[in-house]
């Protein structure tokens, strides 16, 4: 099959140690990369002073910045900072999401040394959420705080933690006592170049340039201090990955949200760092808001195609049925790139085939892996890769430990120049965080593809933390049976939970994909939590009869299901801001519907 993209080819080495732990590092040698995220803007402005870089809609078009207006309102932006006082120990709290006004006051925070925290929209907009904006509030103790919308945010604006802190907002309140809001333009207004010059002398590649908060999917979150070493060599490791970023400025039509560290260290930095374009996408792969990803799409399409495994499942849906936008689509597509979760099977073939018969190639189509905590790219799938699911091998200037159990299920921890140097303000969890020798514990599990063979890649198996045993002693790898159900129920289940800790038997609570639902008839009748729906439970029990039949032992055979009528709840911390279901939350908040699950006459549980 032709390949439209080049790739940087496996080679990896592997050394088997006394200890039984295994190193495993790339072969390649990892490219010079610049000291500060400030440098590649001089660059740029300088090189294509012209070229769009951030964008955002618009009325009907774009409002486009280019390099050259960024850069001179980034210095401006950086000045007003300046002459505020701020400085690495006054925090700049963010609380809305992707905009060009966020982008650049970003970027002018890291140009004059003064730390971003950018954190989840939800938690200002959704009421009962407000908990933890509260918690990122009392650590960070920011100076001042950015929101694009002052009414919008109005209420999360008059939390005590906030009362002494200078908002700014890109569009100010006309209701009468809102409060005194500064607007986002005044920054633009101070003229201070040759202390913004001194200041940005002063930044290094040890500065800290953002305080990304992890997602608290396993624990409570904790402030990741992201220096510009770490963002900057990242961006090098991820070109020596994919050379056709330095060969070609990329193009992006991106929602995915810069307070994680995919959207606003991955996707923008790349941009950034190569001289490319990103138009930032206001719409979601969620019913309401797809549309208007489709609206932006046909606006503008990108050379890079970066989402979660539904967004792509709701994108292959939309190019079947419109044969224009496909061709647009596809024209000077160079990567597709899941991340969050694995792709399902037929949304990677059904891609690939479309690829292939619009422009007679197919895109370099992957994934990696990484966390918060190491900037985040980690290991990659240089190669193309024969089906989803593959995070490839290190990339170049990264260690790997890995700790094999004997089924050769690898704890990772790993060591490098774009791995942390700690959390912010919490001497504790940062001493905790790395072992004796001085590795990150990443908490996560992987496999070889081919244990003879590294540079085959390995494939993510799930976070430790996450497994459990049955009440036979037999342990029950849960994120990969997740994935295994998710393929099986596809495309009813939109999420699920494994469950079976202390118990005799694995069962399945079931988040439904409501439109899916819709489309097929089911309807639910049970307002207690569960669905009561024959033909739906019916069609479960099919699937998992069917599946059962193909699996052999207990870690493996799922046996009883039951599906939730409630969609997972933000405000109470089932959902974490980058969309990954808080396991121990949903189990903790739903303990009555896990009862009812292993409930032999419950009239909502599926039992095979």
């Amino acid at each position: 099959m032709k390949r439209t993209t080049d790739f940087q080819s496996h080679s990896v080495s592997r050394e088997n140690r006394p200890d039984g732990s295994i190193l495993l590092r790339s072969n390649h040698q990892l490219s010079p990369s610049v000291e500060r995220t400030g440098d590649w803007l001089h660059q740029w402005a300088e090189d294509a002073p012209g070229r769009v870089f951030l964008a955002e809609r618009s009325g009907a078009g774009w409002r486009e910045e280019t390099y050259e207006t960024t850069l001179a309102k980034v210095r401006a932006v950086g000045a007003a900072l300046l002459a505020r006082g701020m400085n690495q120990k006054t925090p700049i709290l963010v609380m809305s999401g992707n905009s060009v006004d966020h982008g650049i006051l970003a970027l002018a925070a890291q140009y004059v040394g003064v730390p971003l925290v950018p954190v989840a929209e939800q938690y200002s907009l959704v009421h009962g959420a407000h908990g933890r904006l509260r918690d990122v509030i009392h650590l960070i103790k920011p100076k001042l705080a950015y929101v694009i919308d002052q009414d919008q945010f109005q209420e999360a604006l008059n939390l005590e933690g906030l009362c002494d802190v200078e908002i700014v907002a890109s569009r100010l309140s006309t209701r009468a006592g809102a409060g005194k809001v500064t607007k986002f333009t005044d920054l633009l207004k101070e003229d201070g170049a040759a202390g913004v010059d001194a200041a940005f002398a002063e930044v290094t590649a040890d500065t800290v340039g953002k305080i990304l908060m992890t997602s608290g999917s396993t624990s409570s979150p904790k402030g990741v201090l992201t220096t510009h070493r770490m963002m900057c060599v990242n961006q090098a490791q991820l070109a020596d990955a994919l050379p056709f970023l330095r060969k070609r400025p990329p193009i992006i039509v991106d929602w995915l949200p810069w307070n994680h560290v995919f959207g606003g260290s991955h996707n923008f930095n790349m941009m950034l760092a190569n001289g490319g374009s990103f138009y930032i996408d206001d719409g979601k792969p969620v019913k309401g808001l797809f549309e208007r990803t489709l609206e932006n799409l046909h606006l503008t399409t990108g050379t890079l195609a970066f989402n979660v495994p539904l967004g792509f499942g709701m994108l292959l849906d939309a190019l079947k049925t419109d044969e224009g936008f496909r061709r647009r689509f596809f024209q000077d597509l160079d990567l597709i790139f899941y991340a969050g979760a694995s792709l399902p099977q037929d949304v990677w073939s059904g891609l690939e085939q479309m690829a292939l018969s619009e422009k007679g190639e197919v895109p370099l189509m992957t994934s990696s892996w990484g966390l918060t905590e190491t900037a985040p790219s980690a290991m990659m799938q240089q190669e193309p890769a024969p089906r989803s699911g593959i995070v490839g091998v290190p990339v170049n200037g990264v260690t790997l430990k890995l700790l094999p159990d004997e089924d050769m299920r690898c704890e990772v921890r790993i060591k490098g120049p774009s791995v942390m140097p700690g959390y912010f303000e919490d001497p504790d969890k940062t001493k905790a965080a790395f072992d004796e020798e001085g590795y990150f514990i990443t908490g996560d599990a992987m496999v070889f593809l081919d244990a003879e063979d590294p540079n085959k890649g390995m494939r993510f198996d799930g976070r430790i933390s996450e497994d459990f045993k049955l009440q036979s002693g037999t342990w029950v790898r849960a994120a990969q049976l997740k994935l295994d159900m998710l393929s099986a129920l596809a495309p009813l289940a939109a999420d699920l939970v494994v469950t079976g800790a202390d118990r005799t038997e694995i069962g399945v609570m079931i988040f439904p994909n409501m439109s899916a639902l819709s489309r097929a008839g089911f309807q639910t009748s049970d307002e207690s939590g569960a669905f009561q729906c024959d033909r739906l439970q019916r069609e479960i029990h099919r699937r998992l009869t069917e599946r059962a039949r193909t699996v052999s032992g207990s870690s493996a055979r799922v046996s009883r299901a039951i599906v939730l009528s409630e969609p997972p709840s933000t405000a109470e911390g089932e959902m974490t801001a980058k969309g990954n279901l808080n396991i121990r939350k949903v189990l903790t908040r739903r303990a009555p519907l896990l009862e009812r699950l292993y409930s032999d006459d419950d009239p909502a549980t599926v039992r095979i």
